[in-house]
Order: C-alpha cells, then sequence, then structure tokens
C-alpha cells in the first residue's frame, strides 16, 4: 500500500504541534501553579462555595474570552508575512497608517513602550514561575521553607550560564516534557473533579457575572490575580513565526486548554470540600507519594517556561537593534542552521541580574505576583489597541466592526489592567521601572540617531558632484574593491574624504554601501540590493534586510556580480567611519534633547558593539577612520 501524499504535511504539523506545547505554551502552562493559590492569598477573597464557584468561573471564561477568541482566533490572522510578535504588529499598524504621520508616530511610540515592557515582563515571569515550583518544598517538608530562595537561584542560576551553548541541543524536550505536564496537569484535577462534579457548575458564566454584580468590591481585588491564568498567551502570538498559525490552535484546543480547565475545576473541586488546603492547592491535590516528583517536574515546566521567555528576549532585543531602537550588541550564533538561534551575552547576564534581584527582593510566588499581572495586562491591552488600528487600516474593515471586533477585548483588558494598577505599590511598579527604563534607553538611542543623522548629513558633501570632481584630476588608482559604509545614501562618507586626504589613492572598484532595515520581518535575496552606477567603476548600493534577516553584507554584495561588479574577497577592503559622538558643550545652544539625555545616548554609542561584527564583516579587511562629532 502507498503511502498517502498527506502524510508528510501531518507529520510536519504533528511535529510542529509538539514544538508549540514546549515553547509557545510553556509561560501559561504554569500558571495553575500560583494563579488560584494568590486570588485567595491572604483573605482577599473569602472562602466559600459561591465564591470559589464564581472564581473558577471568571478563570474559565478568561481563558475563553482572552486566549481562545482574542488570541487564536482573531490576533494570529494578523501576520506580518508569516511572522508574530509586537514588533511585528508594531510594524504592520505604522506600516498601515504610514500616510498619517502623526498617528504612525503615536502607535510607534506606544508599541516600543509595549515592547519595553515586556522586557519586565521578562523579569517577572521566570521569578515567578521557578519559585512556584520550589515552594512545593513547604508543602512536602515544612521545614525546607528556608531553602526556596537558594534553590530557585541556583536553578536559574544554571539556565543562564548555559544560554551561551544554545538550545538547539535541549530544545528537543521540551515539546515531549510539556507535553507530560499538561498531562499530569490533568491528571491531577480529574479525581477531585469526579469526586465533587459539582464544581462544573461554574461552566455557566451566570456564576461569573454573580460574583462580580453581588461582590464588586471582591470581584475587583479578584480579578487582578484571575489575570495570572493567561500570563503567556502574548508568546501564542509572539512565537507564530517558528510554528504557524495551524499548529498553534491545534496544540490550544486539543491539549492545552482541557488540562488548565481540568486542573483549575480540581483545585476548584478539593477547596470545596477542603478549604484548608487554600494555602497551596496545586500541590494539595497530589497524593503525598507523588509531591518530589512533582515538584521536580514541575521545575523543569518552569525552566522550559523560563527559556522561551529568555530566547524570546535576545529576539526581541535583536529586531529592535535592527529597527534602529537599541544599540548594537555582542550576538552569537548558537547554530549553524538556524539564524534565529541567537545568544546575547549583555542582554542575557543584565536579565539575570534582575532576576536575581526580583527573587532575593521579592522572596515568594505571593508577593512577586503583585508585580506580575501589570505588566502582563499593559502588554494585552497595547496588543488589542495594535490590532484595531490593523484590522482598520490594513484589512479596511469597516469602522463599525473593528470597533466591535476590539471593543469587547478592550473593556477586559482595561478592566484587568485596573484591577492589577491599584497593586502598583504592592510591587507592580518593579516592571514598570523596568519597561520605563528600557523604553528611556530606545527612545533616546533613536532620537540620538536622528540627530546624528542630521549632522552628518548638514556637514556631507553630494557625492556624484564629489566624485565629478575628483575624477578632473584623478588621484592615483590601485587594485582591488573598496567598500565604503555609508549611513545615508547619496552623501560622501567621511572615510573617502579621509581615505583621499591621508593615503592619496583611490581604489580600482569603490562600492558606496547603504544598508536599509525595514519594518516587515524578511526580505528576500531577490529583493537584497538595490546599484546605480556613478560611473568611474564606482556604483551605490543599497542593501535591504528585514527585522529577522541576518545583515550579512559581504554575502549580500556577491549578488553584484549580475551588475557587473565583481568582488574578490581577498582584494576587498571595506573602509567604516568610525565617529565619537560627544555631547553638546556650548552654553546657550538650543539644545536638540535634553544634556542628559545626550550624554547618556553618546555613553550609549560608545559603548556600542562594533559595526564590523553586526554586519559580519571580515575582521581582517577592515580600515576604520574616525572623527569626533557634537550633537
Amino acid at each position: 500500500m502507498s503511502a498517502s501524499p498527506h502524510a508528510p504535511a501531518r507529520s510536519g504539523t504533528a511535529a510542529l504541534t509538539l514544538g508549540a506545547i514546549g515553547v509557545v505554551y510553556g509561560d501559561i502552562g504554569t500558571s495553575p501553579l500560583y494563579a488560584l493559590k494568590e486570588v485567595f492569598a491572604e483573605g482577599r477573597v473569602p472562602l466559600s462555595p459561591e465564591n470559589i464557584l464564581g472564581v473558577l468561573s471568571l478563570i474559565f471564561w478568561t481563558l475563553m474570552v482572552v486566549v481562545s477568541l482574542k488570541y487564536v482566533v482573531l490576533i494570529l490572522r494578523a501576520d506580518n508575512h508569516g511572522e508574530g510578535g509586537l514588533i511585528a504588529m508594531l510594524a504592520l499598524a505604522s506600516s498601515a497608517v504610514k500616510d498619517r504621520p502623526v498617528l504612525r508616530r503615536r502607535l510607534l511610540v506606544l508599541g516600543i513602550f509595549g515592547t519595553a515592557i515586556f522586557f519586565g515582563d521578562g523579569v517577572i515571569t521566570p521569578a515567578i514561575s521557578v519559585l512556584s515550583a520550589v515552594e512545593g518544598l513547604e508543602v512536602a517538608a515544612p521545614g525546607l521553607n528556608r531553602f526556596v530562595v537558594p534553590v530557585t537561584l541556583a536553578v536559574l542560576t544554571g539556565l543562564f550560564i548555559v544560554q551561551r551553548f544554545g538550545t538547539a541541543g535541549i530544545g528537543r524536550f521540551f515539546g515531549p516534557l510539556t507535553a507530560v505536564w499538561f498531562g499530569v496537569l490533568a491528571a491531577l484535577g480529574l479525581p477531585h473533579l469526579l469526586s465533587n462534579p459539582q464544581v462544573l457548575a461554574a461552566l455557566n458564566p451566570q456564576h461569573a457575572l454573580g460574583f462580580m454584580v453581588n461582590h464588586p468590591g471582591i470581584a475587583f481585588i479578584a480579578l487582578g490575580s484571575v489575570v495570572l491564568c493567561v500570563t503567556g498567551a502574548e508568546a501564542l502570538y509572539a512565537d507564530m513565526g517558528h510554528f504557524g498559525k495551524r499548529p498553534i490552535r491545534i496544540a490550544w484546543f486539543s491539549l492545552v486548554a482541557p488540562a488548565l480547565v481540568l486542573n483549575y475545576f480540581g483545585q476548584g473541586a478539593m477547596l470545596l470540600q477542603h478549604p484548608e488546603n487554600v494555602g497551596n492547592p496545586f500541590y494539595e491535590m497530589a497524593p503525598g507519594w507523588a509531591l518530589f516528583p512533582l515538584i521536580g517536574l514541575a521545575t523543569a515546566a518552569t525552566v522550559i517556561a523560563s527559556q522561551a521567555l529568555i530566547t524570546a528576549a535576545f529576539s526581541v532585543t535583536k529586531q529592535a537593534i535592527q529597527l534602529g531602537y537599541l544599540p548594537r550588541l555582542r550576538v552569537v550564533h548558537t547554530s549553524v542552521r538556524e539564524t534565529g538561534q541567537v545568544y546575547l551575552p549583555f542582554v542575557n547576564w543584565t536579565l539575570y541580574g534582575c532576576i536575581v534581584a526580583a527573587v532575593v527582593f521579592f522572596g515568594s510566588s505571593s508577593e512577586l505576583a503583585s508585580a506580575y499581572g501589570i505588566a502582563v495586562t499593559l502588554d494585552m491591552l497595547i496588543t488589542t489597541t495594535m490590532t484595531f488600528f490593523v484590522i482598520r487600516y490594513a484589512w479596511n474593515y469597516p469602522w463599525a466592526l473593528c470597533i466591535a471586533a476590539t471593543g469587547v477585548f478592550f473593556a477586559v483588558d482595561l478592566m484587568f489592567f485596573g484591577a492589577n494598577l491599584v497593586k502598583f505599590f504592592d510591587g507592580g511598579w518593579f516592571p514598570i521601572a523596568v519597561g520605563v527604563v528600557m523604553f528611556t534607553l530606545m527612545m533616546t538611542w533613536k532620537r540620538g540617531r536622528e540627530i546624528v543623522a542630521d549632522r552628518l548629513r548638514d556637514e556631507a558633501l553630494d557625492l556624484r558632484g564629489f566624485l565629478d570632481a575628483v575624477f578632473v584630476s584623478p588621484p592615483v588608482r590601485v587594485s582591488g574593491t573598496a567598500v565604503f559604509l555609508v549611513a545615508e545614501p547619496g552623501l560622501v562618507p567621511n572615510a573617502l574624504m579621509h581615505n583621499l586626504k591621508h593615503n592619496k589613492v583611490l581604489h580600482e572598484q569603490n562600492l558606496f554601501v547603504h544598508v536599509q532595515h525595514h519594518e516587515r520581518p524578511w526580505i528576500g535575496f531577490e529583493r537584497r540590493s538595490e546599484v546605480q552606477p556613478l560611473g568611474h567603476d564606482c556604483w551605490e548600493v543599497t542593501l535591504h534586510f528585514g527585522f529577522k534577516n541576518e545583515p550579512d553584507v559581504p554575502t549580500a554584495l556577491q549578488g553584484l556580480k549580475l551588475h557587473g561588479c565583481q568582488l574578490e574577497d581577498m582584494d576587498t577592503s571595506y573602509f567604516l567611519s568610525r565617529d565619537t559622538v560627544v555631547p553638546s558643550l556650548r552654553v546657550g545652544r538650543e539644545l536638540p534633547m535634553a544634556l542628559w539625555r545626550e550624554k547618556l545616548f553618546a555613553s550609549m554609542h560608545r559603548n556600542a558593539s562594533g559595526i564590523a561584527d553586526f554586519l559580519h564583516l571580515p575582521a581582517n579587511r577592515i580600515v576604520e577612520l574616525g572623527a569626533k562629532l557634537e550633537i
């Protein structure tokens, strides 16, 4: 019997679905460790059968409305050439309103702020996830509670140490191990649900509505913790480019959502019978003999959830660098086959330092829960706002339909955000502070680059006119090719001026190369380069890269053979203008940005990694010629 022609597709979908279970759903899959516990912690919500059913109903319908409808059904449709995530959404929304400059500028600021808040979320997620898993030790043996923080720090330290080796080796275990985790979640909850099936009444939304109407104050407080059940929902969209829409949707509806619902309802059923177990209902569901294996599995699951977020932090940082919102950082590729697998040492250890500070400062998952929700809900709110502009201006849907499609989600997100905002002084300030610092750095770098470009443009000469003047009485031509990297096309680079001034020679071939990064994820090789001949064996070249393309200039220049420009690797030299930026020293001059921001930008510029590594230029064929530039 011959194999079905559709078998490979099914096999590929199965593998991608398993991968999505491990990477996409790692964060939301660890939420049962702490979500329901935090709702009833410290008596915030009185523990009564009516309240338990009301809270369970809220959790169930939050999962259905926020995850199933908003993310899985609607937002996964808003792909940017197959890619997802807030930066992809930002690029899609901003390009859709490019003929409305004021609106576009405001959307860019909003999107960058959301990206900055993501880093605050990135600090809290590993800390609360691993802490909540290790806190099972307090249930298994109360005397071990003093080891919770040290063990958490040890696990996190090991996780960040192995980042430099990449995830290719251990990544293949993420899917199967997380699938086992979801199976265990279902297996823990099912016996309690069967022993007390009355808990299924919480499927009726009347319990959620009744809880909110009859106890509005308590329900509002509860919402601040209920939202913890959807932490990680943004990963559905962010990882779309890795796995595709269909595997993510299959994984959610076939395994993840049923397992989560069974576990939450199992916890609720147990609390109806044993309200004294409210301290840690997740671990209290397990039989005594299974506690230590469950703690080990939960710790492994939280490590996987943390790994997915760390990898996302590397990816988002790299994309922000290529879009011009962060200075260049050292990027290490950890896989020869997957260009997306990168390691950024500075990001890795900065993130680690912030996470350690969070674990030590807050000390428990309950304390961290106050800090967690505000960053998550703020990003959800920004994503919903961006979605409106995508479906209105990119998809051209009618106003009424756009408002109907996003209005309900906006109201839900705003309600959750308001409930978490009241916890600002209880820890919610922490991820916001991280986000504000990142936002300040990103906007300062962007504005500083614009100022530098303006200064260079004001002082530079027109390239065509300059070359015409030079070739009236041409200098000595030497063999080989000179590649001059230029920040602005059509202008004379400082490196060429210095080369002519000091060496008084011109190469046989001269390329003036401008690297252009675009607000779209991928640009194919067929659209990689634009070439304009300038005469005298000189060419002006623009290389186009998407924010997920690898900006490999030597490889891209090989495509110029089609334009009659032959490059020999060993005869090609790359000339770079290395400008040292200093803040303005002239008193009384109107500053383009505050002096403290000028000093911050100058420091960031000074500490940025070399452009040669970023553009993959060969180290043994680089000539750097610099100057001091006052902004």
